[in-house]
């Protein structure tokens, strides 16, 4: 590795402790965490902070984009030409529970930026942007393909969402588990609310 190599290192490093810091102390206290706090939980010179953000603003921003990150790698998949808009979508929701569920810390972070965002709403959809498209575009070709309700794009994203975070929030808070047939029974629910209804039987 040469010096440039290790110097870019060193800085990712750094960078990515000081987000991993802001991100531990708003799930602990809020924004009301100082950059002092910042810089002590991150094992950094309170100077250093500003080398890689030039406000508290722009470090919390620095979170929205690494949870958009997160996000990205969770649920966005490259499907083959072979899987069906209903696929896609089940895998979407099953995929959404899982990211909830396998950190806690993670989506205590998502609940909190969802529900007291400090970023104009125009910025926080631009920050999401790569993961709302996916969103859109999957829910989209489900309801096009006739296997979903004829309802909004973004108030079936909405709910989805918003749903899920919810539930998996008070099942935690009540310390239960989530089991293969919990988690199933959570995504056969989520399903049945924005699936298409079924003819009724007999009817001419």
């Amino acid at each position: 590795m040469n010096v440039h190599s290790i110097m870019h290192a060193i800085v990712f490093d750094k960078r990515e402790r000081i987000l991993a810091a802001t991100a531990k102390l708003i799930v602990r206290n809020g924004l009301q965490c100082s950059m002092a706090e910042i810089a002590s939980t991150a094992g950094v010179a309170t100077g250093s902070l500003y080398t890689y953000f030039k406000s508290k603003d722009d470090l919390v921003r620095g979170v929205y984009a690494q949870l958009t990150e997160a996000i990205v790698a969770a649920l966005i998949v490259e499907h083959d030409a072979a899987t069906s808009p209903e696929a896609r979508l089940r895998r979407y929701i099953e995929d959404y529970i899982a990211f909830v569920w396998t950190d806690a810390d993670r989506a205590l972070l998502f609940e909190y930026l969802s529900n007291v965002p400090i970023v104009p709403a125009a910025e926080m959809l631009q920050i999401f942007a790569p993961v709302i498209a996916f969103t859109n575009k999957t829910i989209r070709e489900a309801r096009e393909a006739g296997v979903l309700r004829d309802f909004g794009t973004h108030d079936m994203g909405a709910f989805i969402g918003g749903g899920l975070r919810n539930t998996l929030k008070w099942m935690r808070a009540r310390g239960e588990e989530l089991s293969p047939e919990r988690r199933r029974q959570l995504a056969a629910m989520c399903w049945s609310a924005i699936a298409a209804e079924p003819e009724a039987i007999g009817e001419d």
